[in-house]
């Protein structure tokens, strides 16, 4: 194609040239043509002159004489021109032949004015000196020099169409040759252009459809030629996105099921303890039945059997009241329980608190157990440093937590064997801790021990209801209770209490 180009080029600005020179020989041929008319003309005039006289038609000669002289520059300015653009060989005798033209007209018009000035009364076509002007001069030499001048600019435009002939032969040929050696180069890296296309172009159309498809570690090679560089980048960056989502997505889905997974397992225990809570409220529901049938039944009776008598004594009645007023606290203590485990529960169980030394408190109460249980003996372990320190408690339901506490201790250990009190101070909490020497707790009862209504089944006595409500009262004093079991060696029991607000 550059090969193309520059030969157009090149023809172009020759045809150019070529026509101009052809321009400038059709030119120099019409200019002698006209130099050749305004020439005959003007020999007319003159040779009116010497029939007419001497002043006739002055004014025009001069005209015709200022034609010829503009005629003779342009013909030797266009000939200067033409001898410089086509040499000197092809343009052999046009300057110098336009000389001795303008010579040869210039003799003629001063032979004229020589025969005008030696008129005599020889009749004209009788005087050898205008009969040699007008045949030998004009007829033959100027018609001669004006013919040679016009032949010679005629060969000059035959050459230079000739040239421009020969210049648009060339170029057809250099056309078909270049067409004949341009074609298969073309057809070939035409060829070469679509193989070098279409290869990325697969490349990219296999490598999208796997991206498109979900293979999302699917990656472009970044080798391709430039044009493609930004699109393989970005096609990338998108599978890069991609996987990154559908990882997120993964770890997503995957966490959900997880949380379904635990959530449903959640709601399976808290299912399970619902339905073991049930249970156990049924359970409580025919306790406490069978706990206030027992002694309304008893009341009931003494009451019927007393009023069935006739006739009674006073000790009878007296037996009779003494049964049902025992029945009556026992009635009264279980409602005062179940009242205190529903205020615990709403958050209103109210306490009577007071400043108290809790060493004192704990001696006191172990003191009392002692006195009740002379079989068994009750140790109590204080540091001194705790014995007169007080807190902020309430003493009747803190009595009543150790007392919930002694009991079992007594109700769940050999009648013989000792009931051991600790009282100390850890981690900025007071600590009374229980320790008896029983059969222990079996690890599947501990996790439930401090739940309401919860009896071991070696045991029948109470309801359920005393560590649920030991819990409910240390809790209340922003406490916490503790228990550790072994099976045949024991249970402690760890009462925690706040101490900021030790006086």
């Amino acid at each position: 194609m550059m090969i193309a180009l520059c030969a157009t080029a090149v023809s172009a600005y020759l045809t150019q040239n070529n026509l101009e020179q052809s321009n400038t020989a059709q030119t120099l041929l019409a200019e002698h043509q006209k130099l050749s008319s305004i020439s005959y003309r003007m020999f007319k005039q003159l040779t009116d002159e010497l029939i007419f006289g001497e002043s006739a038609n002055q004014a025009i000669i001069r005209n015709k004489q200022a034609l010829i002289a503009q005629s003779l520059d342009k013909i030797r300015t266009l000939e200067q021109q033409q001898r410089q653009a086509l040499g000197s060989q092809m343009t052999a005798g046009s300057v110098e032949d336009t000389d001795e033209l303008a010579a040869l007209i210039n003799a003629i018009i001063s032979e004229f004015k020589a025969i005008t000035a030696a008129y005599t009364n020889t009749p004209l076509d009788q005087q050898y000196r205008l009969q040699t002007l007008l045949e030998v001069k004009i007829d033959n030499e100027f018609r001669e020099a004006i013919n040679a001048a016009v032949v010679r600019q005629g060969n000059v435009v035959s050459a230079i169409n000739a040239k421009i002939e020969t210049l648009n032969t060339a170029i057809i040929w250099f056309a078909v040759g270049v067409a004949l050696f341009a074609m298969p180069c073309i057809i070939l890296a035409c060829y070469w252009l679509f193989n070098q296309l279409y290869q990325p172009l697969t490349i990219l159309n296999n490598g999208t459809k796997a991206i498109a498809a979900g293979d999302y570690q699917q990656r472009l090679p970044e080798t391709l030629d430039s044009e493609f560089y930004q699109l393989v980048k970005s096609l990338n960056l998108l599978a890069s996105k991609l996987a990154e989502h559908e990882s997120k997505a993964e770890q997503s889905r995957k966490q959900l099921e997880f949380e379904v997974e635990q959530r449903t397992r959640e709601i399976s225990q808290v299912n399970e303890q619902l339905t073991k809570i049930d249970s156990r409220r049924r359970q409580f529901l025919a306790d406490v039945s069978h706990e206030l049938r027992t002694p309304l039944t008893i009341i009931r009776g003494e009451a019927q059997v007393t009023l069935r008598q006739p006739s009674a004594a006073e000790t009878v009645y007296r037996e009779t009241l003494n049964s049902i007023l025992v029945q009556a606290v026992n009635l009264s203590d279980l409602v005062d329980d179940l009242l205190l485990l529903a205020r615990a529960e709403l958050s209103r169980l109210q306490l009577d608190m007071s400043c108290q030394p809790i060493g004192e408190f704990i001696q006191l109460q172990v003191s009392q157990w002692q006195r009740v249980h002379d079989e068994r003996q009750f140790t109590l372990e204080i540091e001194d440093d705790l014995k007169m320190i007080k807190l902020y408690f309430d003493p009747q339901r803190i009595k009543q937590v150790v007392a919930i506490l002694l009991d079992n201790a007594c109700k769940y250990s050999p009648p013989q064997s000792p009931v051991k009190v600790f009282a100390r101070e850890e981690k900025s909490r007071f600590c009374i801790e229980i320790k008896d020497f029983g059969e222990g707790i079996s690890p599947s009862d501990i996790n439930h021990i401090f739940e309401r209504f919860v009896r071991f089944k070696h045991k029948s006595e109470g309801l359920g209801l005393g560590l649920a409500i030991a819990k409910a009262i240390v809790e209340a004093h922003d406490g916490d209770i503790q228990v550790n079991s072994t099976l045949g060696e024991g249970t402690t029991f760890q009462i925690y209490l706040p101490m900021e607000a030790v006086s």
